[in-house]
């Protein structure tokens, strides 16, 4: 009978069985070496290059329950952190199988529920002391012995002597394109930003981490041993002393916000910190994993935002200033970060542009459609009136042409030259603008639209209609995007278009490859390191990285799996239905336990795996078992692995993300994201395996019910 009782467990678990298999197909997208996959379309026979967990399931005919219910942890942690979905799809599969090996040894979901949940939180609260605060980053990077030299090559090296020294000017790298520059402090003009900034920062990509740290030097100034306002104290170059902080100040004299998806810190005097600008640049890269071409851009945006900060005297990482564009044809050496706008037109609309040049436009913002259909969310249609016909050709009808005649007419009224859209734009409409050297784009997101109005001073409109002369804006220029060696691109049927404004501080990443199935990998990546860094800046913390967090939690549940069996919590234990006693709680947990750390174990395996630091799961195992001793006997598991993450040994092969540079960058994680990415995981097993074990397929029910099992099943 118990053999029998055995099989039929494995039967009717079949949501777990179809979580590990569907969890099975994103193991190679587990830690920063991932293996790429091609998606086939069969019905297009199109091809797409994936490299994320989000791209994977979404590619995936998910028909089944359980994977749908995998499909919405996935886009629920992508909606809120853009970062962990990878991790969080390993996790699922691996814990999957781990209950699946519980329900083989005969224990009772209850028990499996309840100690898997307390083993969870148990480790939440341990790896704690794993976490790092952004202020403890930046005083560690501060040091000249701490700075990699990952950031010091070429013209781009600077000492450390210089870089504390408030004598300095603004130094920046010589590129590829552009001659070298010092700006004083005080030429803070935003007319300067826009058309020197190509030139200085934004350069093509050139040697990994060449971003040059802010060195201010104020005209006439003597030299002091203090930074106004910046914190820090010079006494020598390997021991500079920090004061405080902008993230954590006991002065009072600054504070921490993050409002509307942005970060910002204000500082307590008239110039950024410099060091705490390198530092921030540091942590981009450490956060990375690996990631150069989206570190290199995210480094030019913090350079560039505190360059900005310079004048408004606050520093802000404000990631909803940052958009993307995407162009096919250019090698990847030409992605760069350029202020303003950057978005794609048709050739049509590119020669209306170049009537524009060296001009200042009116513009003007719609936040909806501009077709004749739209009618604005709850619009309430009038009573008594019959619906001939919902959507009317616009060429069938003289109704069309006058609706066409009258919102022209509107535009060239206020001398309206530029009209950016949220939505849609009627064809027809836009064939008129453009014979009237008026510029229409659609498809602008509301927050582009909230950075043009808060510059020119437009404001959004839902109909033509409503305009008025107040709600035109103006200072708006526009121009054919040029590449980083000057020349302006045409790329057949698309051409790439910069929308500036002076003093508009929206940034947009122009994202360059000529492999067309590579163009959403790249976006991606991107997304993926921005929103990797305004969730540390958000956390205020970060935790460390290379798999100490996860060797951590194994260590911890297996010497929770080894004490004495007593009931952790009294409620888990009241909990059980009556078949089941106290005892048996206790009676399973090291079971239990030892399954929830096998999820750990096989993570750090194929992580060493697929970073080629084992080349077996094996010898993976191996290996984390060797520390996991070591653990053991140094009698703080947690101080052992902080000494061997500061050693840069933990874990460690003979490759990583930053092999190829030679240098020991330290490698975080972010704490929100990761604990979160654990929770989903764990609790999309668990409902999965309660879901399952009210649903009975096979046996009959008389055998059910007479057996010690019968109180688990419910009967419909």
């Amino acid at each position: 009978l118990p053999m029998a009782f055995r099989e039929m467990s494995a039967r009717r678990h079949i949501g777990l069985q179809q979580l590990s298999s569907l969890a099975l197909a994103g193991r190679t997208l587990l830690g920063p070496m991932k293996s790429c996959k091609f998606i086939v379309d069969e019905s297009t026979n199109q091809s797409t290059l994936i490299c994320s967990a989000v791209r994977l399931i979404e590619s995936l005919d998910l028909t089944s329950a359980a994977g749908q219910l995998l499909n919405e942890t996935i886009q629920a942690q992508n909606k809120e952190f853009k970062t962990g979905m990878s991790t969080l799809l390993f996790l699922i599969g691996a814990w999957s199988n781990a209950v699946l090996e519980c329900l083989q040894q005969n224990v009772p979901v209850s028990a499996i529920v309840s100690v898997m949940s307390e083993g969870l939180n148990s480790c939440c609260e341990k790896v704690q002391c794993l976490q790092i605060s952004i202020h403890d980053v930046n005083k560690e990077v501060c040091s000249c012995s701490a700075r990699p030299n990952a950031f010091k090559s070429g013209t781009s090296q600077i000492e450390c002597d210089s870089l504390l020294n408030p004598q300095s000017f603004l130094y920046v790298p010589k590129d590829i394109s552009a001659p070298e520059e010092v700006i004083p402090r005080n030429s803070c003009s935003y007319q300067d930003d826009y058309s020197n900034f190509n030139k200085r920062l934004l350069s093509p990509l050139v040697g990994f981490g060449e971003i040059a740290s802010l060195v201010i030097k104020p005209a006439g100034e003597k030299s002091t041993p203090t930074i106004s306002g910046s914190g820090i104290i010079k006494t020598s170059c390997n021991k500079p002393k920090l004061t405080h902080s902008r993230y954590f100040s006991t002065l009072g004299k600054s504070h921490f916000s993050s409002q509307q998806g942005s970060f910002q810190g204000y500082l307590s005097g008239s110039s950024a910190d410099p060091c705490e600008c390198y530092g921030l640049k540091h942590l981009a890269m450490a956060l990375s994993h690996g990631n150069q071409t989206s570190v290199k851009l995210l480094q030019s945006i913090v350079a560039y935002q505190q360059e900005i900060a310079e004048c408004s005297s606050s520093f802000q990482f404000n990631i909803a200033e940052i958009v993307t564009c995407c162009l096919l044809g250019l090698p990847e050496s030409y992605s760069s970060v350029s202020p303003g706008f950057v978005t794609l037109v048709s050739p049509e609309q590119a020669t209306v542009i170049k009537c524009f040049e060296d001009k200042l436009l009116r513009i003007l913002l719609m936040d909806g459609d501009l077709t004749e259909q739209y009618r604005h969310l709850g619009f309430n249609r009038p009573r008594n009136v019959r619906t001939i016909m919902e959507h009317p050709s616009l060429l069938e009808g003289r109704a069309g042409d006058l609706w066409l005649s009258s919102m022209l007419d509107i535009l060239i009224s206020f001398e309206v030259n530029l009209v950016l859209v949220k939505g849609n734009v009627c064809e027809n409409l836009m064939e008129r603008c453009i014979a009237n050297s008026i510029l229409v784009i659609g498809s602008v997101t509301r927050d582009v639209l909230f950075a043009f109005g808060e510059v020119t001073g437009a404001q959004s409109v839902t109909y033509l209609t409503q305009l008025n002369a107040s709600c035109v804006g103006s200072g708006a220029q526009v121009g054919l995007w040029k590449a980083c060696d000057g020349r302006a691109m045409d790329l057949g049927e698309l051409v790439p278009v910069s929308i500036k404004v002076q003093g508009m501080p929206l940034l947009t990443a122009v994202l360059t490859t000529t492999v067309a199935s590579k163009m959403q990998l790249i976006e991606d990546q991107f997304w993926n390191s921005a929103y990797r860094l305004h969730h540390a800046l958000s956390d205020k913390k970060v935790f460390l990285g290379g798999g100490a967090v996860e060797l951590l939690c194994l260590s911890h549940i297996q010497t929770l799996a080894e004490k004495p069996l007593q009931p952790a919590n009294k409620n888990a234990v009241e909990e059980f239905h009556n078949p089941w006693p106290t005892a048996s709680a206790t009676e399973y947990k090291s079971v239990v336990l030892q399954a929830l750390a096998s999820g750990w174990k096989r993570y750090l395996s194929v992580v060493m795996c697929n970073t080629a630091k084992a080349a077996s799961e094996w010898e993976a195992c191996t290996s984390v078992d060797h520390h996991l001793k070591k653990a053991a006997e140094c009698g703080s598991p947690s101080a052992y692995i902080l000494k061997e993450f500061r050693k840069g040994d933990l874990l460690r092969g003979g490759s990583g993300p930053f092999a190829d540079h030679g240098e020991d960058v330290k490698v975080y994680d972010n704490v929100a994201a990761k604990t979160e990415a654990w929770r989903r995981a764990l609790d999309l097993v668990l409902l999965v395996l309660q879901t399952d074990a009210e649903i009975i397929t096979g046996p009959q029910r008389n055998q059910l019910l007479n057996s010690q099992v019968s109180s688990e099943f419910m009967f419909l």
